[in-house]
């Protein structure tokens, strides 16, 4: 997720108690309950109890000196209770210095990575902002990854979150439903934000917040209900996607490709479309991920590998250009679109 976090941890790099904090704790609890075990034993040998030995060791060794519940009269007890009295306090300062090194070493963590995240953030322009990390949005944070964009996740629940970051996405806790949120992830830089939160409601009210805040970002919203999607369009929704018709790789293909979108969504494309399905094809368009197997390959290499299963019927680049019916040695570069027509139900080298 970038170097700017890892400068500031350096200097506790270099101490090794610095290293580890749950390993300086669980050595400091298990040194001390070490000493609480032989002290009991050694008490116990002197022929006290065991209940009565636990809670004299406990009582000393927290420093608490209630007082024996026997007499120390002998030099084995003696020796016994200096030595529990020593490494009990040993025990408990390196338990206690361990518990507040843990404690501030992961609220430092913390504040670094919130750093961090808003240095990213605040270098970013021309971004997408993917608004909910469920089932849809996982799959369209994956689809703009292979597109090659800049995006943000923002979402309120940080297990979710936890989950996309470890997919190496950047990501925001918050309501998006906030104004001072989208402002925070750079709305007003941003040139796309989808919707995809399984709440109408809630989609209705972030396209809202959205389009007051940028008047010309591009809003794909996700949309359950039928009425929703007129509510959308009104609240500033540039198009409204419903996930039982159309899925997290059409949202990707209309923030990534919008003209390639414009192509398939030209009413004669929905003609085709429509006619294809009846022959068991399918027309859409494919992402080039970086290190997929499209990029770098000619659209006739592409079409050999495929094996008669996909043919390439027009090119979108990632900065625009538009080229319909492409040369077979045209060579696909990472983050284009590929308006294919596939056959349905075969399996098509993925961009990603």
């Amino acid at each position: 997720m970038g170097v700017e976090g890892a400068k500031p941890l350096a200097f506790l790099r270099m101490n090794p108690l610095h290293n580890s904090p749950w390993r300086n704790l669980a050595a400091g609890v298990g040194y001390l309950l070490v000493v609480i075990l032989l002290a009991t034993l050694a008490f116990m040998r002197a022929g006290w109890g065991l209940a009565d030995s636990f809670y004299f060791v406990i009582s000393t060794v927290f420093l608490v000196g209630y007082g024996e519940v026997h007499p120390i009269n002998s030099p084995f007890l003696y020796t016994s209770t200096i030595a529990t009295i020593v490494l009990g306090w040993l025990g408990i300062t390196f338990l206690a210095a361990a518990l507040v090194q843990f404690i501030t070493f992961t609220q430092l963590q913390q504040l670094l990575g919130t750093k961090r995240m808003k240095t990213q953030i605040a270098k970013m322009s021309g971004h997408v902002i993917v608004c909910g990390y469920g089932r849809i949005g996982s799959m369209l944070a994956d689809e703009l990854k292979a597109g090659g964009v800049d995006f943000v996740i923002v979402d309120r629940e940080e297990d979710k979150l936890a989950e996309a970051t470890a997919r190496g996405h950047l990501t925001w806790v918050g309501d998006a439903t906030d104004e001072a949120v989208l402002e925070a992830v750079g709305v007003h830089k941003a040139r796309a934000l989808a919707c995809v939160v399984p709440n109408d409601a809630v989609n209705v009210f972030i396209t809202l917040s959205a389009r007051n805040l940028n008047k010309d970002i591009e809003i794909i919203a996700r949309g359950e209900a039928t009425s929703t999607k007129s509510k959308l369009l009104r609240a500033g929704a540039s198009a409204v996607v419903e996930p039982t018709h159309i899925g997290a790789e059409r949202i990707a293909q209309l923030i990534l490709f919008p003209q390639s979108a414009k192509i398939t969504d030209s009413g004669y494309m929905h003609a085709l479309t429509a006619g294809l399905h009846g022959l068991g094809l399918e027309l859409e368009v494919m992402a080039a991920g970086a290190d997929g197997p499209m990029a770098g390959a000619t659209i006739e290499a592409v079409e050999r590998t495929a094996g008669g299963t996909m043919f390439v019927v027009a090119l979108n680049r990632k900065h625009g250009e538009t080229l319909r019916r492409p040369d077979p040695s045209t060579v696909i570069e990472a983050g284009d679109g590929v308006v294919v027509i596939t056959r349905a139900g075969r399996s098509t080298p993925r961009g990603g």
